[in-house]
């Protein structure tokens, strides 16, 4: 009996103590980063419940109802995850440190590696960067922030042009983007908010194993993933407006009706009929535009599992009139561990739609602005479509109404784009991986343009309403099947071996159709009345094998080899194969037991050599083509034939580039210091190009692809850090620098140079030139020296043949001194491209506030500004500069006011129609590209509903100091040709902005 009741007061007491241990409790505590900082907006979850809690700003939680047994996860984006069992403890505080992959891996070609193991050349922005500046395109984020890489922007929707290191080829010189291993074109589809990091690639050591796509190369884009922990919405937006305030200085109607009867032309009484208005035609086409931006992800994960789903909407109306962009864009990354196997995929899908900017007649919107007489109205409703234009009788010039090019009518290019990959990787034996995947590049765009008829006057009318629409859709997709063997033998030697087979299929098709409607206004649809229709279609592949080897020893000494064979439809048989390699070597000298003391916590030099080769030209140029509807004259009457469409070039050949590059990493003091340097030598060979044919091929155009052109591009890049994030006041820096020098080293045999320029640019000739010992497409002109002043001077300089110079003309420097202005005395007058980039970034935060400023620029290279011709050129009556109205003025062939810098008014096309330094000016400029002000609330009244609320205020391009006279000295291409660069034809100016936004995390 006693043994029972023994055995029961036991049983009773293990009861008790269960029940007082299963009573739950509350804990609290402060979650912090390595350096102590708090962390806001940390999630704290009990395993296998949804009992959770968050941080506050301080890194503060309380988490309620936990048992002694619970296990208690502690998460942050971008820290390592930590679970704890609570035990008998209320107070848990918690340091998570910095997650493998964000403090020792870098994305490469194929997969990640540590940084300590990186032997090429490789710049890195992060999402944290990508963010501070609210931007619509993610190319943009590169600017300033990446050493050696130049970024251009445009107007709304359009495509900025980067390059990185300087000119490598003569064609396509955009690089090769990578997202989460899709290849594709551009980002345009991309929502800058879903990206984790980008990571740029520029030497044949992390680029060659991309073969043809990256021989500008390569942009690897991350997309952020779902994160082990409970689940996170998070939700940002921002709204604000875009202005130009910048004008050019061009004649009022008082002084423009002085210049017009200065030169013949008597307007006094036609501006009365308008009732003696000024109308400033530059006001009309800027506009302050509205921006609005919303972004909504869901992430989660767990031990085998993580998705993240995202939704966005921008939409910006361009400063310019008539411009606009606008997109939808959605994206969904799941990974999913079973056992041994691995399965993934990442899909973005966005639609969007761009108003472009407009142009008529060949000129540009802005160019009809600063031409157009400021006496005419913008609008007259007696005028078909109601607006008001000049006639060419009446008015003396033919510039068009630009509201009405803006306005009337539409154009809108509507896109849809979906990026995505599928793929598994099996873990076959220990170190040993197979991967399969299949990506996708789809996109499609439609671009309807609708013009109503109308009538400004004289010199512009349609008597009908014209329709245009271009329909493209194209394709990319890759199959990539890869092995992988990664291993560590004798505790010190790591080896990592990698073989990939890839192919790319490519698909094009585009329908142009064109019709007009003659009976109403009111229909914007295609018919078959006076209709047009062409199409072209076009397929490309390429296979590629490639190997990779990886070896260190003790982290300490490293070594890494790749090779690539490219097969490519673009060359015929006798060329179709290339073969590329890169050999790189790294030493880690931190890690040698002689720095055991030192101060650098990082000290690496690596160097690497490696080829890479380039198949950017037009397809099927190795093989002779026909085109149809040529007209013959047979017997006196036109007769439709065919002719030869282009000569064919059997042997061309793969562009190649030798890249020899040496860096240089360190940090000190435990990182709080950080920089780089890098210098590299970079050889082009055999580069393709459209060379002049002699009109006796017979071939239209008169133009052949060859392997013309070799060329050498070397520079150094820097970037230096400084990070200080201990106390309530923490700030870092960054400064990047990179400098970029090419020079044309070589022709084909009977090429002596090739001279380009922007097509569709009336007035003024052809001036971007190719020549051995040059830069690539320089300016090529005159150099000028003053004004002629009277005719003595023109006498004692020309020979007697050369009339058309008179007093108050241009004096061209006579270089060779044979009295005769020609060709040969042209030279070298300008170089677009700047001898150096930089930026400057800061980033401070103090408590609750933080900020960011962010500095940019170019110098050293020169800006064609063909807006001169417009304002200065004088060539007929257009309302221009008010300059012009100090312009030389001659009287019996002498110059009164020799003072004058400006030629006389429709003097020797001379002055107008040769490229000269007249029109060439210093490009440089300084920008503080964006300044934010941000506040992070963390009263408990916020904390019950929001783990992360923060608002903000931002401008971007507030300040530019420059120089150049232009608008904007950041100048976008006017097309997609090499030699358009750095010619200013009125392009869209890049506007100031002021936003403000909101982020929130539940």
């Amino acid at each position: 009996m006693m043994l029972k009741l023994k055995f029961a007061i036991i049983a009773l007491l293990m009861i008790s103590y269960q029940n007082v241990m299963a009573q739950s409790k509350t804990i609290q505590g402060v979650v912090v980063d390595p350096s102590g900082v708090p962390l806001p907006g940390a999630s704290i979850n009990v395993e296998g419940s949804k009992n959770s809690a968050s941080t506050d700003f301080d890194g503060k939680y309380i988490l309620k109802d936990v048992n002694s047994n619970d296990r208690i996860t502690f998460s942050f984006v971008g820290l390592v995850t930590k679970t704890i069992t609570v035990g008998t403890s209320t107070t848990i505080n918690v340091t998570l440190a910095e997650s493998t992959q964000t403090l020792q891996e870098v994305v490469v070609a194929y997969g990640t590696q540590k940084r300590t193991k990186v032997t090429g050349a490789i710049s890195t922005v992060t999402s944290k960067d990508i963010t501070a500046v609210p931007i619509t395109n993610a190319e943009s984020a590169l600017q300033g922030r990446a050493a050696g890489v130049t970024v251009v922007n445009g107007s709304p929707g359009s495509n900025p042009t980067v390059n990185i290191r300087g000119l490598g080829t003569m064609n396509n010189t955009n690089p090769l983007y990578v997202v989460d291993g899709v290849l594709v074109g551009n980002l345009s589809g991309l929502n800058p908010g879903d990206i984790e990091s980008m990571s740029v690639l520029k030497d044949a050591s992390t680029t060659a194993l991309y073969g043809s796509r990256a021989f500008n190369g390569v942009i690897m884009v991350t997309t952020k993933k779902g994160k082990k922990g409970p689940g996170q919405l998070n939700f940002s937006t921002y709204a604000g407006f875009q202005t130009v305030t910048k004008r050019f200085d061009v004649m009022n109607t008082q002084q423009y009706l002085k210049y017009a009867k200065d030169l013949g032309s008597d307007l006094t009484a036609r501006a009365a009929e308008f009732g003696n208005i000024n109308t400033n035609w530059q006001d009309q086409v800027f506009q302050d535009g509205l921006m609005q931006d919303y972004n909504l992800s869901f992430s989660n994960g767990t031990e085998s599992s993580s998705s993240r789903y995202s939704a966005g909407y921008l939409k910006q109306e361009g400063a310019l009139i008539g411009t606009g962009f606008e997109r939808y864009s959605f994206r969904a990354n799941n990974t999913q561990n079973i056992g041994k196997l691995t399965i993934g995929s990442n899909i973005g899908v966005s639609f969007s739609t761009t108003n472009p900017e407009r142009a008529s007649g060949g000129r540009a919107l802005l160019e009809h602005a600063i031409k157009m007489a400021p006496y005419l109205p913008i609008y007259n409703s007696a005028n078909n479509g109601g607006y008001q234009g000049p006639t060419s009788a009446l008015d003396g010039q033919d510039a068009e109404n630009p509201v009405r090019i803006a306005n009337l009518g539409y154009q809108e290019v509507k896109g849809l784009s979906i990026i995505g990959n599928i793929y598994g990787e099996l873990e076959i034996y220990k170190g040993l991986k197979f991967k399969s995947q299949v990506s996708l590049d789809y996109y499609t765009t439609e671009d309807h343009t609708f013009i109503p008829s109308y009538a400004d006057g004289g010199a512009h009318q349609q008597a009908y309403a014209s329709i245009a629409e271009t329909n493209t859709q194209g394709q990319s997709i890759v199959f990539d099947n890869s092995l992988s063997y990664k291993t560590t033998f004798a505790e010190k030697h790591n080896l990592e071996v990698l073989g990939v087979i890839t192919k790319i299929e490519n698909k094009f098709q585009n329908i142009v159709a064109g019709s007009r409607n003659s009976i109403t206004d009111e229909i914007d649809q295609l018919s078959n009345n006076l209709s047009n229709l062409a199409s072209t279609s076009s397929e490309t592949n390429n296979l590629g094998y490639i190997a990779r080897i990886n070896y260190d020893y003790d982290d300490k000494y490293i070594f890494a080899v790749s090779g690539r064979r490219d097969g490519g439809s673009r060359f015929g048989n006798n060329f179709r194969y290339g073969n590329y390699y890169s050999i790189a070597l790294g030493w880690n000298i931190a890690k040698e037991s002689f720095m055991a003391d030192s101060v650098f916590s990082t000290l690496k030099l690596r160097g690497s050599i490696g080829t890479t080769g380039n198949d950017s030209l037009d397809n099927y140029q190795y093989s002779p083509t026909l085109s149809s509807n040529y007209i013959y004259p047979i017997d006196g009457e036109p007769e439709i034939g065919v002719t030869p469409g282009g000569a064919a070039n059997p042997n061309l050949r793969w562009e190649s580039k030798k890249d020899r590059n040496i860096g240089l990493d360190f940090g000190l003091f435990d990182e709080a210091f950080t920089g780089s340097v890098e210098y590299f030598n970079n050889i082009s060979s055999d580069i393709l190009f459209r060379v002049p044919l002699p009109a006796s091929v017979g071939v239209p155009g008169g133009t052949q692809f060859q392997n013309v052109a070799d060329m050498k591009t070397h520079g150094f890049e820097a970037s230096l850090g400084y990070n200080d994030r201990k106390g309530d006041f923490t700030w870092s820096a960054t400064a990047t620098l990179g400098t970029s020098k090419n020079e044309v080293t070589g022709l084909a045999p009977g090429v002596t140079s090739v001279v380009s320029g922007p097509s569709g640019r009336s007035g003024i000739e052809n001036f971007s030139r190719l020549e051995v010992g040059q830069p690539v497409f320089y300016f090529w002109g005159y150099e000028t020296n003053g004004i002629y002043q009277n005719q003595a001077e023109v006498n004692a300089a020309l020979l007697p043949g050369q009339t058309t110079f008179q007093p108050g003309d241009i004096r061209f420097v006579d270089r060779n001194g044979d009295k005769v202005i020609n060709s040969e005395d042209k030279t070298n007058i300008g170089n677009p491209y700047p001898d150096f980039t930089y930026g400057l970034n800061l980033t401070a935060a103090y408590k609750k506030f933080d900020f960011t400023a962010f500095i940019t620029g170019v110098s050293g290279n020169e800006i064609f500004n063909a807006n001169k011709f417009d304002l200065e050129a004088m060539p007929r009556l257009f309302n221009a500069s008010t300059d012009v109205l100090d312009r030389s003025i001659v009287v019996n062939g002498e110059v009164t006011n020799p003072s004058a810098t400006l030629p006389r008014a429709q003097g020797a096309s001379q002055n107008y129609a040769n490229a000269s330094q007249r029109y060439v000016e210093d490009g440089s400029f300084t920008r503080l590209k964006n300044v934010t002000i941000g506040y992070t609330f963390s009263d408990d009244s916020f904390a019950k509903y929001f783990q992360r609320l923060r608002f903000y205020v931002s401008g971007q391009n507030l300040i530019t100091i420059t120089d150049y006279s232009g608008l904007d000295p950041e100048i976008a291409r006017v097309d997609t040709t090499l030699g358009s660069a750095g010619i200013d034809v009125g392009r869209y100016p890049q506007p100031k902005s002021v936003i403000f936004g909101l982020e929130v995390t539940f």
